[in-house]
Parts: structure tokens; sequence; C-alpha cells
């Protein structure tokens, strides 16, 4: 039996939740563990980790608080929906990935001439070693759940989880040769700001584009194409001389001028039109709303160049 959107769409929902709700929790358990075993194991690059595994549960917070607002269907006030909720969502992802990101750099830099009392204990290896394992196992599961329920927000939660997993290699390697070589310490310093760079380079890919994307980005050059192809093999369709795209929420709109000949009805080209509505809905790339402007075919079209932004 078939399901429908609603019910497809209130389990991607719960999907969401369930996953998030864990993310919480293992981030919780662990930023107590690495912070733990930093200071007793007297690692800085693992107490950065730490704050790092700290930031993700700001972030399951807002995700669990955000998606109760961008699931929301469209009214009154809101007659394109609820989606860029999600897009501001993301973007505080990553702003607070990159604050989070500089704090740790600047500290491990200007306390990188301070000599440690003793190497790093194995405490602060086992730490960083467990979060390794831990946030891998939840970037898989997320990034799932987040390409099955197409929400931006949730990928980059999963990417924020593999970040923080990353993030922990170099916080290992650190322990592991400041402990082989205790002279070499400072390497527990450089680690943090190896650590840092991770969470910065996570940061912008998961900001650039989701402010691209408010700020009314349009749609790939590949996806322009597709759609264009599939609204020009429509039958009735003669050429196709603009489209526009603009993101909402993890969704396009699409805003096309089709030419059909100047002799059809006034039924006929909106029979057309409502052809090249349902075949983009249908067949095009998450598209969510589409508006077809019918015009009349004199021979001649301004041809507009579709390039890449």
């Amino acid at each position: 039996m078939a399901v429908g959107p609603e019910r497809r769409q209130a389990a991607h929902l719960a999907q969401v939740r369930r996953v998030t709700w864990t993310g919480l929790a293992v981030n919780i358990a662990l930023a107590v563990l690495k912070f733990v075993a930093g200071i007793t194991g007297k690692s800085q690059a693992v107490v950065a980790d730490a704050v790092h595994s700290l930031s993700d549960t700001g972030t399951d917070v807002a995700i669990l608080i955000g998606v109760r607002y961008w699931s929301k269907p469209a009214d009154r006030c809101h007659p394109h929906g609820h989606g860029r909720i999600e897009l501001v969502v993301t973007s505080l992802i990553g702003a607070m990935l990159a604050i989070v990101a500089v704090g740790i750099g600047y500290n491990a830099i200007t306390t990188i001439h301070e000599a440690p009392t003793a190497p790093p204990g194995r405490i602060a290896f086992a730490a960083a070693i467990i979060s390794i394992i831990a946030k891998e196992t939840l970037y898989r599961w997320t990034v799932t759940v987040g390409k099955r329920a197409k929400s931006p927000a949730v990928i980059a939660n999963a990417w924020h989880h593999r970040s923080d997993g990353i993030s922990a290699i170099p916080a290992a390697l650190a322990v592991a040769v400041a402990r082989i070589n205790p002279s070499w310490s400072f390497v527990d310093h450089v680690g943090a700001v190896v650590v840092s760079l991770f969470i910065l380079q996570a940061a912008w890919r998961i900001a650039a584009p989701a402010v691209g994307h408010l700020v009314d980005s349009g749609a790939p050059l590949e996806d322009l194409e597709h759609i264009t192809r599939i609204a020009r093999e429509t039958d009735g369709v003669l050429p196709v001389p603009a489209v526009r795209t603009r993101h909402v929420g993890s969704g396009l709109e699409v805003d096309l001028h089709v030419l059909v000949a100047p002799s059809l009805t006034v039924r006929e080209g909106h029979s057309i039109a409502g052809a090249v509505e349902s075949r983009i809905l249908d067949e095009g790339p998450d598209v969510v709303d589409v508006v077809v402007h019918v015009e009349p075919f004199e021979g001649e079209y301004p041809a507009r160049s579709q390039r890449q932004c």
C-alpha cells in the first residue's frame, strides 16, 4: 500500500527527532568524558575537542527546536511555507562552529610557550579514540536520516558530528607523540590548532550554501538544464526562454516561461502549463513549487544564457 506524502513527512520528522535526541545524549556524554580525560590527562588538544563536542549539543538543540517550525505547512502569513527557518538554523550551526574554532585556535597559540608539568596521560588518548568511533557512527546514521528527509540542517548536523570525530584524530596523535617524547609536548598545542582548522572548514561547508540559499541563489546549472529539458519535452511547448529558481528550505521554487502556438485557446494553454507544472514537480530536482507563464511564440524569442553562479 502506498504511503501518502503527509505520512511520509511525519515518519521523516520522527526519525529526525530520534537521531537528534540520540546525538544530544552522545555529545553530552563525550563532552564530559573528554573534559575529565583532558584535564586529568593534562591534554589541551583533548580539552579543545571536548569543547567541540559541547558545541554539538547547541546544534542538536537548534535542530530539535527548529524542526517544530520549519515543518509547519504554508499559512496566510507565510504563503511560501516555513522552509527558510531551516536555512537560518543551518547558518547558525555554521556560525557556532566558526566561533568555537577561532576560540580553540587562539587559546592554543597564545599558550604554546607554556611548558607542561607532565606529558598527557593515557586517559586522554583513550577518550580521543572513543570519540572517533562514536562520532563516526553518529555521523553515518544522521546523514542517512538527513538525506532521506532532504533536510540541509540535519545533514549539516551530521557533518558537525563527523568534524568532531575527525578533530579527535589530531588530538589523539598529539597525545601519543607527547607521551612518546615529553620534550615534544608542544605538539599537544599544535594538535589543538589543527582541531580548530578542521572545525573552521566544517563551519564553511555548512554555512556557505545555507547563506547562499537565504540570499536567493539559484539552482546549479545542471538542475536548471534538467528543469528546462523537462519543460521543453512536454507536448505543446515550443522554446523555453527563461527559467528562474530559488531555494525554500530543502526544496526549489521554479518560475519559468514557456512559448506555445499563438493559435491555441486560453484553455489549451492552461492545460499545457498544468502539464509542465506536474512533470517538473514529479521529475525535477527536489522541486516544491512551480509557476508557469504561457506566452505566444511569434517565431523569435530572446535567448537567455544560463550561466553558473
